[in-house]
């Protein structure tokens, strides 16, 4: 039985993400279709945010994606420097990009709703500030990509940053419960089940699947790219290689 490394090498995954990319995007369509139709003509306005509710729509799923793309950065981290995982830096390093921008559509929808029903675009609240601090751990990760040119010396130092930056997704997740802030407390998952009503959790659960599809299939296009780029980049190398060689000895090219 082959091993999930095997499994998981870099042509088997271009082999797997080619039939599985139009089938992800269909379904995300498809889902986010719904989801908006049921959000913006079936469910009902708030009683007391009004119309402002819908807002509610997008900035929820993109926070809980800008969450869980930085929990898998976090995972391939664990890839990368305990599993020598040969997509682990892949993966991460496509990650990186979609988690950023998730936190910023996050922090956007939250100023526009917090305008409105707080009063101000922004508060030093301890769950808009954890989440402003996520989206600058995720640019600091994009640019360190950057500045490091070798693939396997940028994952690893990548994957060290990653991991001791993970300590804020939890202070993120219960900062409205362990400090008294004006970020309303979690009202899906929580104990007790959600205080959402039917008309609006179904609508918003929708969008949440529809919306992580969608960015499971960027994520797939983003791994696929970054393969090819490491394949001409080594091709490349290769090539240059064999051209000093050539001119060492004097021959032709």
């Amino acid at each position: 039985m082959a091993s999930l490394i095997d499994l998981a090498n870099p042509t088997r995954f271009m082999r797997l993400s080619a039939v599985l990319l139009p089938w992800l995007a269909a379904a995300a369509a498809v889902l986010l279709v719904v989801g908006f139709y049921l959000a913006w003509f079936s469910a009902p306005p708030d009683y007391q945010q009004g119309e402002t509710v819908r807002i509610l729509y997008v900035h929820v799923p993109a926070a809980w994606l800008a969450m869980m793309f930085y929990s898998m950065m976090a995972l391939s981290a664990l890839g990368t420097l305990v599993w020598r995982h040969p997509l682990a830096d892949v993966a991460q390093k496509a990650a990186a990009p979609i988690g950023a921008c998730f936190a910023l559509i996050c922090l956007v929808t939250g100023a526009l709703w917090g305008k409105p029903m707080w009063g101000t675009y922004w508060v030093w609240d301890a769950r808009l500030t954890s989440m402003l601090v996520l989206l600058l751990i995720y640019l600091g990760i994009i640019a360190l990509w950057r500045v490091l040119d070798e693939p396997s010396r940028a994952g690893r130092a990548v994957a060290i940053l990653t991991l001791i930056g993970f300590v804020n997704v939890p202070i993120i997740k219960f900062s409205v419960d362990w400090w008294n802030t004006l970020h309303q407390p979690a009202s899906v998952f929580r104990m007790g089940g959600s205080t959402l009503d039917p008309s609006m959790l179904w609508p918003l659960l929708i969008l949440a699947a529809g919306f992580t599809l969608f960015a499971l299939a960027l994520h797939m296009v983003s791994m696929r790219a970054e393969i090819m780029r490491r394949r001409v980049r080594t091709l490349t190398i290769l090539e240059a290689e064999r051209l000093d060689r050539l001119a060492a000895q004097g021959a032709p090219a």
